[in-house]
């Protein structure tokens, strides 16, 4: 079969692995035919490691030495607002490491952030050489168009421990539009909408042919549908605590109970409209007595009460679009990424901004990867001819004297560039 290449979304809650096979960009299933993997670590009593959906599982039942979200923390310091929420948020231990940096704390060892990462990229790793029954070495690898250098180069070594040879990191509304525009003499601006578990970007390209340029790129790095999941989470808690006086988020084995029932509740009111959330003996009133927890949430009361972070892409979308000097009715099409794209308070949200509908054709929890794929391919192939022309998504600058730093080059600044400046 030759090198292949394959592409490797790595997420904040889920990662998918794709390769070009046959001239057609394929996700890759798992021996059990799951095409999209639990971005969780899980360690366990005897000294075994559980990587993806199986380490899902062991959320409630071994919930301080099972890794979760961390995507939210790699590449950042330990000082930084985002370690303190996550130090509050989460079961397992956060903690210093050397020069600032996080550590995850399980069993008594430490783990760098690159290390649990490199822990999911090696499962996607395998779950390629399984199914192609030959080696990977070589992968492009993804990460939020509004990463810092610290955290492309933290997603890069990940890789490098997992052993694969990173042959390039490219942002994931990039991606995404690679995997939509692909193949399609088209000629149009759009707008990739990437909500995913952790992190919100929205990026503006314009695809002429097969050159895909990036015009500009914005995002939050702590948005995602894990902020859905917690509002549903303290509703639920709220409400038990009025009825019973006892805050089941005090007790973590309670409180990853609620998440899991918050995350399903969520995913079924996009469905249906309505979610029955019930978690049986979930915990004990000072009598001994074993309490249930049975709640309905119907489509408006999540509105209601998601609305606001729905408001806070819009924010975003508003950064980009001015970046990039134009309004929402320029663009020509909107690709929708990530899991929390599929609610249709997000969905009805963004055709309302954006004045059109959006493409829902190609799955959003795939897209990203699919997107990957067709780059590694790219890089590989002589022949293919998709160009691709990024931005940096940050402003880059220079140290100098007394603290101060300089601005050398602007955020939205097509890449590669090179600027001098003599002080």
């Amino acid at each position: 079969m030759g090198d292949i290449v394959v592409g490797i979304d790595l997420g904040t809650s889920y990662s998918c692995v794709s390769a070009v096979l046959n001239g057609k960009p394929t996700v890759i299933p798992n021996e059990w035919g799951e095409l999209i993997h639990a971005s969780i670590v899980s360690f366990l009593d005897d000294g075994s490691v559980v990587v993806g959906n199986a380490a899902k599982r062991s959320i409630v039942t071994n919930a301080e030495n099972t890794v979760y979200s961390a995507k939210r923390l790699i590449g950042r310091y330990f000082f930084s607002d985002e370690v303190r929420k996550a130090q509050g948020a989460m079961p397992y231990k956060v903690v210093e490491g050397p020069g600032n940096s996080v550590r995850i704390e399980v069993h008594g060892d430490t783990y760098s952030l690159p290390d649990i990462a490199a822990l999911v990229l090696k499962e996607m790793k395998a779950i390629a050489e399984t199914y192609l029954n030959q080696p990977v070495t070589k992968a492009v690898i993804t990460v939020p168009a509004y990463f810092n250098d610290n955290q492309r180069q933290a997603t890069k070594d990940a890789g490098r421990i997992a052993g694969l040879d990173v042959l390039r990191i490219i942002n994931e509304p990039t991606a995404a539009a690679l995997a939509c525009g692909f193949g399609r003499d088209i000629n149009q601006r759009i707008a990739v909408y990437d909500l995913g578990g952790g992190t919100f970007d929205v990026s503006i390209l314009e695809i002429g042919r097969d050159v895909f340029e990036v015009l500009s790129t914005a995002g939050d790095t702590y948005l995602g549908g894990d902020d859905f999941d917690d509002r549903i989470l303290n509703w639920l808690a709220d409400d038990f605590q009025t009825k019973t006086k006892l805050d089941l988020r005090k007790n973590k084995y309670c409180l990853q109970m609620l998440k899991e029932a918050s995350e399903q509740a969520k995913i079924t009111v996009g469905e249906k409209r309505v979610a029955t959330i019930a978690c049986h003996a979930i915990c004990k009133d000072p009598s001994g007595k074993v309490l249930d927890l049975e709640q309905t949430l119907t489509e408006d009361v999540f509105n209601r009460m998601v609305m606001d972070l729905v408001h806070r892409t819009f924010k975003v979308c508003d950064e980009a679009l001015q970046s990039a000097r134009m309004t929402a009715s320029d663009i020509d099409a909107v690709i929708l990424v990530g899991g929390p794209t599929r609610l249709p308070i997000v969905r009805n949200s963004v055709k309302h901004y954006f004045g059109k509908e959006p493409q829902t054709g190609v799955n959003p929890d795939q897209v990203v990867s699919l997107g990957a794929a067709i780059q590694a391919h790219a890089l590989i192939d002589q022949k293919t001819e998709t160009f691709l022309v990024d931005v940096t998504p940050l402003s880059l600058r220079i140290g100098t004297v007394g603290g101060y730093t300089e601005r050398i080059i602007e955020k939205n600044t097509p890449i590669p560039i090179e600027k001098t400046k003599t002080f």
